[in-house]
């Protein structure tokens, strides 16, 4: 009798288990299909997608996970950033401030662990790729019909929702994860793959004529280089770079909109230089600019969690235009890191981006999105704090973790 409730109860609790796991999987897809549209709703559906999470891991799984380099360098950044809260001499309101842009790394072994044994990697795929083709949508919507009462960031034509940051860097994360598709597809199943690329040049023709993110067009610079060596080799992969410049010069000499953009950056500097003008391009090359100097003065371990709005106040103490900006945000993960935490922390956050592009050594699918998600993170890094932004650190989180899952399982699946 006993022996028969103990099985039953086993069969209980696996059955428990792989319900939770399910849900896991859909809330998965719920947190991605939600990135490009709202904050509030992504936070929400992140905690709810741990809550079924938990349950379904014991501690050896997670332990497996924190020893990889993948998982457990995202960890040891957050600890360090944990650390930081000690020698920082600003307010415990601020010390726990700057730490929440680390929060979010504590979850990348959690998701690898969940996609390592998941194989519903490919429907979260999809809830992006639907997700942001119906922002897509409404950016040409709010372009064709300016006079909506509605528009969602009035700042700037054509984007719906957050951003236009966060928009162009999606597009492009879209973009690319489109192309090798298609390409795959194109024997097997021609007309859909025609559509993919319909789509995936309408993504393209987005951030080039809509509504230009500077640093979305930096990114699709490297990944084509990328995609044409991944895809065809040395040899071919140099044709296929020769046709994307012809089509490159297209779009410049048909895009007045992308070349008063990229103009426009030469004149930000000389305004900013000659008349300490507040530009985009300026402020930038002021954060960075005070930011080194900040890095000089503690450079071995930083000036301490939560102290960079701290410092730029300090500096900007009778200064004007550009010089008195004051920001939280240096507009370069690099620079936010180590004016936090120094040397050391740089080399944790370097470590943590090369062991996730060791992760993305490979030719199938999940390997190459692994592999963009994270350049695409390290370049517009050069010009962001993408890591401790909300979007683009998430987007980072969910595709390092979920790809990263894939590939390990397709690892384990291979050697068995």
């Amino acid at each position: 009798m006993a022996q028969s409730q103990n099985v039953s109860q086993r069969l209980g609790t696996a059955a428990a288990r792989i319900a939770f796991t399910d849900l896991a999987d859909w809330c998965a897809v719920g947190v991605v299909a939600s990135l490009p549209w709202s904050t509030s709703a992504t936070g929400i559906l992140i905690a709810i997608w741990l809550l079924c999470l938990l349950p379904t891991l014991d501690l050896a799984t997670i332990r497996e996970e924190v020893l990889t380099a993948a998982g457990g360098l995202p960890v040891a950044l957050w600890l360090l950033g944990a650390a930081g809260m000690l020698w920082a001499d600003v307010s415990w309101a601020d010390r726990i401030d700057g730490l929440g842009g680390f929060h979010k790394l504590l979850i990348i072994p959690f998701v690898l662990a969940h996609f390592h044994r998941s194989e519903r990697s490919s429907w979260v795929l999809v809830a992006f790729l639907i997700s942001c083709t119906l922002v897509l949508a409404g950016s040409y919507a709010l372009l064709e019909w300016p006079q909506l009462a509605w528009r969602g960031y009035q700042s700037f034509r054509g984007v719906l929702v957050k951003d236009y940051t966060a928009q162009g860097g999606e597009f492009a994360l879209c973009l690319f994860i489109l192309l090798p598709i298609a390409w795959q597809m194109r024997r097997s199943r021609p007309w859909a793959a025609l559509g993919l690329l319909l789509l995936a040049a309408l993504f393209a023709a987005n951030f080039l004529y809509v509504i230009l993110g500077r640093t979305a067009l930096a990114v699709s610079a490297v990944l084509i280089f990328m995609f044409a060596f991944w895809q065809f080799g040395w040899r071919k992969g140099g044709v296929f770079l020769l046709l994307a410049m012809v089509i490159a010069l297209a779009v410049w000499q048909s895009s007045p909109f992308l070349r008063g953009q990229v103009r426009l950056v030469p004149q930000e500097i000389r305004e900013y230089e000659s008349e300490n003008v507040r530009t985009r391009s300026g402020e930038r090359i002021e954060f960075w600019k005070r930011s080194i100097s900040f890095i000089a003065e503690a450079p071995i371990i930083g000036h301490g969690t939560g102290t960079i709005r701290e410092l730029f106040r300090r500096s900007a103490v009778g200064e004007t235009g550009a010089a008195a900006t004051i920001s939280p945000n240096p507009h370069n993960q690099t620079l936010a890191v180590a004016i936090q935490l120094g040397a050391v922390g740089v080399i944790v956050l370097y470590a943590m981006w090369i062991g996730h592009l060791l992760l993305f050594r490979g030719t199938t699918l999940a390997h190459w999105i692994g592999l963009i998600i994270v350049v695409q993170n390290i370049i517009s890094s050069l010009f962001n704090s993408h890591l401790f932004d909300f979007t683009q650190g998430w987007i980072y989180v969910f595709g390092v973790g979920i790809a990263g899952g894939t590939v390990l399982r397709q690892r384990a699946s291979a050697a068995a």
